[in-house]
């Protein structure tokens, strides 16, 4: 048997996020749901809207505390979930006070179980309000952002260490306003680049607030990556400090090219990995204290398949899985010299008979690019709870822990048992 040590302060831990699982939200997501349009769509395709509509989720706005219990219970000493804005500001500048509480309960919650809270401060939903405004479209939804984030984290700077502005943006950005699948449904790439655009100046100003709340930054009167421009690290961030950090989630694919040998050569795949992959990092990093990776599967080019042997399937997601992709996408980030998170990894498999095999292959190409000079400071698997996979529905699980909808009973998966001794040895074991 084999067996691979990870660093002794690696943690350990899962991840969900708010409108996915806490139930009853009221945003713009919710209204798209349960939009005559969106219902005569999924009728169009043969499919059930109930499925489709969030409603309760897994109603762990009021059951946090079991949820937690069951992360304890599983050795997991961190946990990543999100605040939903819609919550804490429902109207334009009407902060909710018992909202912002209850998310300091959840902190709390956290806390008492000594489990580290990691905060993603947005992760794909918006305030009704907002989103009439126009959303990340807005030239003032940076404005807005901010003011939303520093409201928050003047309430858990004591509490809170790792911060996560924004969850994949640009999946958001793509999905919402160039493949018109998610809400508000447009189909336009110069607003998707605006959107994109946006939610990186979102997320420098969101930086400095923060760091301004912990009395660690202030910012220069000119600053010329709000303008688009890459420039020179914070003036006056104490970068030995490491009482929280700031970063933002990415999906990264790993990047196979299905064609002719001279457009790869031509340098399709490295435009296509500069302008999916690495355009967030390259345009902000002098504004991220870490990296939040989120990998899955493969991102093709051109379509069709490749050539490479007895690849597997997640057939609820129809994604192919290629656990040393994520050693492809560590070995790149590692350039960029921060921190690394794999803040979401994870399978859609409702039979749990590929989860574990999952967990352990990509758990061992994280151990090899820590072997490698990586320096990757946790592991979180998508997700804690099955829960409402976006436009998908509630069909795919995700889960550590099953979901009975009908029911909200919480049944943990043996794969989880398996993950759970993972996280209690610090160690990988492989036959």
């Amino acid at each position: 048997m084999a067996i691979y040590k990870f660093p002794e302060n690696f943690k350990w831990g899962s991840a969900t996020s708010a409108h996915q699982i806490e139930g009853d939200n009221h945003n713009d997501w919710t209204e798209w749901e349960q939009s005559p349009a969106r219902i005569e769509q999924l009728k169009k395709e043969g499919k059930d809207p109930a499925n489709f509509i969030s409603g309760k989720a897994c109603d762990s706005y009021n059951r946090f505390n079991e949820d937690f219990d069951i992360a304890k219970q599983l050795n997991q000493n961190i946990h990543r979930f999100s605040i939903e804005w819609s919550r804490i500001e429902p109207e334009e500048g009407r902060f909710d006070e018992n909202e912002m509480q209850h998310y300091v309960n959840v902190v709390k919650s956290l806390r008492d179980r000594g489990i580290e809270p990691m905060v993603t401060l947005w992760h794909f939903t918006n305030p009704v309000w907002f989103a009439r405004k126009g959303g990340f479209l807005n030239v003032d939804s940076t404005k807005y952002f901010t003011r939303y984030v520093k409201y928050v984290t003047g309430h858990l700077k004591e509490k809170v260490g790792l911060w996560i502005t924004f969850n994949e943006p640009w999946i958001y950005a793509g999905g919402s306003y160039v493949r018109g699948q998610w809400p508000p449904q447009k189909r336009n790439l110069l607003m998707g680049w605006r959107v994109r655009n946006n939610m990186i100046r979102a997320h420098i100003l969101a930086y400095k607030e923060i760091k301004n709340i912990y009395n660690y930054y202030h910012s220069p009167a000119d600053d010329s990556l709000l303008d688009g421009v890459n420039g020179s690290s914070p003036k006056n961030w104490h970068e030995d400090d490491t009482s929280h950090n700031v970063g933002v989630a990415i999906v990264e694919n790993n990047v196979h090219f299905v064609g002719g040998k001279i457009l790869k050569v031509s340098g399709i795949v490295k435009l296509f990995d500069n302008l999916i992959n690495l355009y967030f990092w390259k345009r902000t990093l002098p504004y991220q204290d870490f990296i939040g990776l989120n990998y899955y599967t493969i991102a093709r080019l051109l379509g069709g398949r490749t050539s490479l042997p007895n690849q597997e399937v997640a057939e609820e997601m129809s994604w192919e899985i290629y656990s040393q992709g994520i050693y492809h996408r560590l070995m790149e980030l590692k350039k960029f010299k921060k921190p690394i998170w794999i803040s979401e990894n994870g399978i859609a498999d409702r039979t749990d008979l590929k989860r574990l095999k999952f967990i352990k292959e990509h758990l061992y190409w994280i151990w090899k690019s820590i072997q490698d000079g990586a320096d990757i400071r946790g592991y979180l698997y998508w997700s804690l709870l099955d829960n409402f996979e976006w436009a998908r529905g509630y069909e795919p699980r995700f889960g550590l822990v099953g979901v009975d909808y009908k029911t909200l009973e919480r049944r943990i998966r043996p794969s989880a048992l398996e993950y759970a001794k993972i996280c209690l040895t610090n160690q990988l074991e492989v036959d």
